[in-house]
């Protein structure tokens, strides 16, 4: 059942439009990430849910209540922001119970819930202390604390980890997925990094320029992007100019070498000129295991990256990267060395503008 929905959401300023025609349906329990660049419009449009920015047109409904023009104080949506904007002058406690005292509920409810929402950060310990007594990870605990303690129905984090260093930054984005998993909230993530997004979503929504580009699993937006942003934003992507010799069979030719496709040719024409892509990951050795295409190529640079080495290939007149994984039995080839690569049909990916 859908809980949030957004229904052609556009959003101007000064006649510069920020978000367009932006529709999407949530579901109970679902945690999504807007996911893209910096200007893309995401936070807008979480702001928007929030009730600190007001559609130009379109509607938000929450378990089919219109709140488009609701006040930020009257409806039930928690947020988190990436400055943690804890009350400096209140204890752990105190700002964990903040909202609930605004809403005047008893003192005993408030304890309840401020105790129970410590259990659930780790934080017992600190109860008492001060903002700036507790680390960077601590006082991102605190406000999700504080943003659940009034049991909102859509929780909304606003790049809520990237003030941290990295270390901590993986720590926590897993609590806070533990988090929301264990109470069953629906949730909506804004952030740039492809990592964290792919890491812990049900569902991406990719933006650009104010648009959806595409929604999907991190399984299917990684692995089936359906515009050549997405391709180029979500990880690492080879791309090159080809041409469609048989749409039928997905017969493709770079530099006169052929590949085949498993899909994306069907609605083109013998001659069309297109753009393909492949994950360097799924390139390999046909020596190791041949697939359906297998290419020459030439070995152009061998780089090492702890986990993974990253072989450059020279098919053709493009250059390609190849991602290997590392291990200490790994036999790698020489520098200008003559060697055949594959891939398979569905690794060769045809991308629309």
């Amino acid at each position: 059942m859908t809980h949030l929905k957004l229904t052609n959401i556009s959003k101007e300023y000064g006649g510069t439009t920020v978000v367009q025609d932006f529709n999407l349906d949530v579901e109970q329990g679902e945690f999504v990430s807007f996911l893209g660049p910096s200007g893309c419009g995401k936070t807008t449009t979480l702001r928007m849910v929030a009730g600190f920015e007001k559609p130009t047109s379109g509607t938000i409904t929450i378990n089919g209540q219109d709140i488009t023009n609701i006040a930020p104080n009257q409806r039930n949506v928690g947020m988190i922001f990436q400055a943690y904007a804890l009350f400096p002058n209140m204890t752990v406690a105190q700002n964990i119970g903040f909202g609930m005292q605004i809403h005047k509920e008893s003192k005993g409810a408030i304890k309840e819930r401020v105790n129970e929402m410590l259990a659930l950060i780790n934080l017992e310990k600190h109860a008492n202390k001060y903002p700036f007594q507790l680390s960077g990870g601590q006082q991102q605990r605190v406000a999700l604390a504080r943003a659940l303690a009034n049991r909102p129905q859509v929780l909304l984090l606003d790049e809520p980890l990237s003030a941290l260093d990295a270390k901590i930054r993986v720590q926590l984005r897993s609590e806070i997925r533990a988090i929301q998993k264990k109470m069953g909230i629906t949730a909506i993530f804004v952030t740039h990094d492809q990592e964290e997004a792919l890491s812990i979503s049900d569902r991406i929504v990719v933006m650009y320029e104010g648009r959806i580009e595409q929604v999907g699993t991190p399984f299917e937006v990684y692995n089936f992007p359906n515009t050549r942003f997405v391709a180029n934003f979500v990880g690492s992507l080879n791309t090159a100019d080809a041409e469609v010799v048989d749409p039928v069979k997905g017969l493709l030719s770079m530099d006169g070498i052929h590949f085949e496709s498993a899909e994306g040719t069907k609605d083109r024409k013998k001659g069309d000129k297109i753009k393909i892509a492949i994950r360097p990951e799924r390139f390999g050795f046909a020596s190791e295991q041949k697939k359906a295409n297998v290419v020459d190529s030439t070995i152009e640079n061998i780089t090492f990256l702890g986990s993974v080495v990253r072989i450059q290939l020279k098919i053709g007149n493009t250059k390609f990267n190849m991602d290997t994984f590392n291990n200490p039995f790994l036999e790698l080839p020489k520098i200008g060395a003559i060697e055949q690569v594959t891939c398979s049909r569905e690794a060769v990916l045809v991308l629309d503008e």
